[in-house]
């Protein structure tokens, strides 16, 4: 359990450190951002790529969803638990033999794909790189492209995390009309002879992608942290309790 717990914090602390602390205190600045590290993308779709990698953005204030809809708690590990907008659905993932867990927030139309996998064991030393291209394959499948498609940022290192190996890889990739962000980490336990991997993947239409960035991709990943006033959300109607005149009443914001 406490690789575990190690392997989810990992997996969403890096836009703890990745938000500069704006004096205009909103977000006027992200549609002009340029990304510090892939100088190919700007806007919203840079500050998702950005804050992915724990690099300042204008980001100043917790996304939040506008249009709450369905409640998802997985059924092993309530920690991973959130609330999606109208008009997505959550498939839980949960592998009994292997306790490998994580969600798929799907929109009803198919095309638009939240995948997280806080934590997932393989047997033992498997290449990052064999992960990315199997990620990469699947949500091609999803969308029903065949096509190679273009790599727009690619991001790969490796260290040694207490003691064992780690490796981090990310893709911006455009595929058809589609736009996929994916992240994967893995480290290596030689003493138990696994791979542990987490999975954070979005997809959607490419016209589309800046949009969900702010209405679907950090809204639900901002809810993985630690709930504080900023982000929890008591009566559900998209204002954080902190900036909500009436937390408990959907009706007044």
């Amino acid at each position: 359990m406490k690789t575990f717990k190690y392997i989810i914090l990992l997996a969403i602390v890096s836009f703890l450190c990745a938000c500069s602390n704006s004096d205009d205190g909103n977000n006027q600045n992200l549609n002009q951002f340029n990304s510090g590290i892939c100088n190919n993308i700007f806007g919203l779709k840079a500050v998702y790529w950005d804050g992915s990698h724990s690099q300042p953005t204008p980001l100043a204030q917790i996304p939040t969803i506008v249009n709450p809809g369905q409640q998802f708690i997985h059924s092993q590990y309530p920690a991973l638990g959130f609330t999606m907008p109208q008009g997505y659905t959550a498939i839980e993932l949960w592998d009994p033999q292997t306790s490998a867990l994580g969600v798929n927030v799907v929109r009803d139309d198919g095309n638009v794909v939240w995948r997280y996998i806080p934590s997932a064991p393989l047997q033992g030393q498997v290449a990052i790189a064999d992960i990315v291209d199997f990620e990469i394959n699947q949500i091609k499948a999803v969308h029903g492209v065949t096509e190679i498609g273009t790599i727009i940022c690619d991001e790969d290192f490796q260290s040694n995390e207490f003691g064992f190996p780690t490796s981090f890889s990310s893709r911006l990739v455009t595929f058809g009309n589609f736009t996929a962000q994916l992240i994967v980490q893995t480290h290596f336990m030689p003493s138990l002879g696994n791979t542990f991997m987490s999975v954070t993947l979005a997809s959607g239409p490419s016209a589309e992608f800046d949009g969900l960035v702010m209405e679907t991709y950090l809204p639900l990943h901002w809810q993985l942290l630690v709930i504080s006033d900023d982000v929890r959300d008591s009566d559900l109607d998209g204002t954080p309790d902190n900036q909500d005149a009436a937390p408990f009443n959907p009706n007044v914001q």
